[in-house]
């Protein structure tokens, strides 16, 4: 069962402070006294919002707002493949450097005294020429500026046109653009409040910003301006407001929502998991009458990494490496360890829910084969007691410390390094960590994007090649991938690389995570898709 909530002085602060927004909002959208309550959508955010901007659209407790109050070019569906938004159409020429973008005449920023008298205007091709020097901009630092690193030129052809052109083919940019940090920015606003534009947004999406109470209450309001309609005609949102809170405690978070006072939880935390998941990763009984629950596949992939390039004779072992990776049964990982969420990583590195995810030959559990490999490693070494030690933060140390179990089984003597997250970090970038627990979470839905990471000219602290895995037939084929624009045969050669990394063993694939969501029972349209990103604007909250 949940335990007794501690803190009560912070729970009554975030509760009060929830309960004054939805009178804020109920009293703003209420007509002859008919409360809307039903019109606002309710969640928390355990980790604070740092910013509206979208060039500042790095993590989840950014981006979800963000994606509520901006548009781009184009936009990405539930099943991963761009649509058109701000862009009604587009033209790519034959070599893949030119993009030619036809731009909707018809999307309106929200309103600001600062467009004038109209107090709004119409978005246009100068104003993503904008953005994206913004973007790029040294005094700006976004870290999304190297979202546009393969772009030499864009320019505005006319208002309704946008045109850019890449240094060199890359299939996946029309995925890079639906990435929130390529929204429409007006300039009047942006340049007028500076770096305070983080808490003054204005986009063009299907809400506006209405109040923000750092680290205690976000509001947005409908945007009745919107451009997007259903597909009966009905202009979006259905939503009146979205009402944000930030307590920081998951459990007190989840406890929230089991009472009704969150429509949505996002995942699940080890503090309520068994509690409301089963062991096989269905909703308990107890909560089946009030809440639904919705999971699938989610682009980011759990391993362990190898640092290559260190004098660490045992990491350097292929055959070690490879005991590794037979040495544990991931599908009792996933059991008994994630209550059933998540899927066993036996293929390769690109994950499940992927376009181009293939099921190729990776590693099964066969304790007897690691076995095999851990004394073929002593007979060629002297080596009789091979150890390796796991680097780990504290939210992942039960699964380290299953694997340590089940490779001291088969003869590994294993320890379990436990740091902090920032510690952790900067010891991968450089290189101090023999063996380090990591999550791969896809930019942008290509399979390129996890490729990526063993290509050698992308070695850390530069790039995200932490293992300095280096094999030059790899590489090839990787630059290759560029210059075909088949569909089909680059995700063939994208399979070959993930089949040649997996082979090499620079990492331990441990899982295939899922995206799961909690809604109550009235709320209908929220969907779900492999980069878990919330899309509120076709959310409809029935009326009880």
């Amino acid at each position: 069962m949940i335990k007794s909530i501690t803190g009560r002085t912070t729970l009554l602060k975030y509760f009060l402070s929830a309960s004054c927004v939805l009178i804020l909002i109920t009293a703003c959208t209420s007509t002859k006294n008919e409360s809307k309550d039903h019109l606002i959508f309710r969640y928390n955010e355990h980790k604070n919002t740092t910013s509206l901007d979208p060039a500042f659209a790095r993590n989840q407790e950014n981006i979800w707002p963000i994606n509520q109050l901006f548009n781009g070019l184009v936009q990405m569906n539930d099943e991963l493949i761009p649509q058109p938004d701000i862009a009604k159409s587009w033209e790519i020429n034959d070599d893949g450097l030119v993009y030619k973008f036809n731009l909707r005449t018809d999307v309106y920023f929200h309103k600001s005294p600062l467009f004038g008298k109209d107090s709004t205007r119409t978005v246009n091709a100068t104003d993503f020429v904008y953005s994206f020097n913004r973007l790029k901009s040294p005094q700006i630092a976004s870290p999304g500026s190297w979202v546009l690193n393969n772009v030499d030129s864009y320019k505005a052809a006319n208002d309704s046109t946008l045109i850019i052109q890449l240094k060199k083919p890359f299939p996946a940019f029309l995925g890079l653009l639906t990435m929130q940090y390529c929204a429409a920015v007006p300039s009047e606003v942006a340049e007028h409040y500076g770096s305070d534009f983080r808490s003054h947004p204005i986009g063009t999406g299907p809400f506006y910003f209405k109040l923000w109470e750092e680290n205690v209450k976000l509001v947005l309001r409908k945007n009745y301006n919107y451009h997007e309609v259903d597909k009966n005609g009905t202009a979006l949102p259905y939503l009146e407001a979205i009402a944000i809170t930030f307590l920081p405690d998951k459990q007190s978070e989840f406890l929230q929502f089991a009472q009704g006072n969150f429509d949505f939880l996002n995942s699940i935390d080890n503090s309520y998991k068994d509690e409301l998941l089963t062991a096989d990763g269905k909703l308990r009984s107890r909560y089946a009458d009030n809440i639904n629950m919705v999971k699938g596949p989610y682009l980011n992939s759990e391993f362990l990494g190898f640092y290559l390039e260190g004098d660490n004779q045992t990491i350097n072992s292929l055959k070690i490496r490879q005991a590794i990776n037979y040495g544990f049964d991931r599908q009792k990982m996933i059991t008994y360890i994630r209550n059933g969420i998540g899927f066993p990583a036996y293929s390769g590195f690109i994950p499940k829910g992927m376009p181009g995810f293939a099921e190729i030959e990776g590693y099964n559990f066969n304790p007897e084969k690691a076995k095999i490999l851990l004394q073929e490693y002593k007979d060629e070494t002297g080596d009789q007691n091979p150890t390796i030690t796991i680097a780990t933060n504290s939210q992942y140390l039960d699964i380290c410390e299953y694997i340590q179990r089940e490779l001291q089984k088969v003869g590994l003597n294993t320890k379990v390094d436990v740091m902090p997250p920032v510690t952790l970090r900067q010891a991968k970038r450089t290189g101090n960590l023999d063996i380090f627990r990591g999550s791969w979470i896809a930019d942008y839905p290509d399979p390129e994007n996890y490729l990526s990471v063993f290509y050698s000219k992308n070695f850390t602290p530069g790039g995200p090649n932490y293992y300095h895995y280096s094999n030059p037939e790899f590489d090839v084929l990787f630059e290759k991938s560029f210059t075909i624009t088949d569909k089909i045969a680059r995700e063939a050669l994208y399979t070959k690389m993930d089949s040649m990394v997996i082979a090499d063993a620079p990492i331990v694939p441990l899982y295939y995570d899922e995206v799961v969501r909690f809604t109550q029972k009235n709320i209908e349209g929220l969907g779900i898709n492999p980069i878990n990103l919330l899309v509120l604007k076709r959310v409809k909250k029935i009326q009880n």
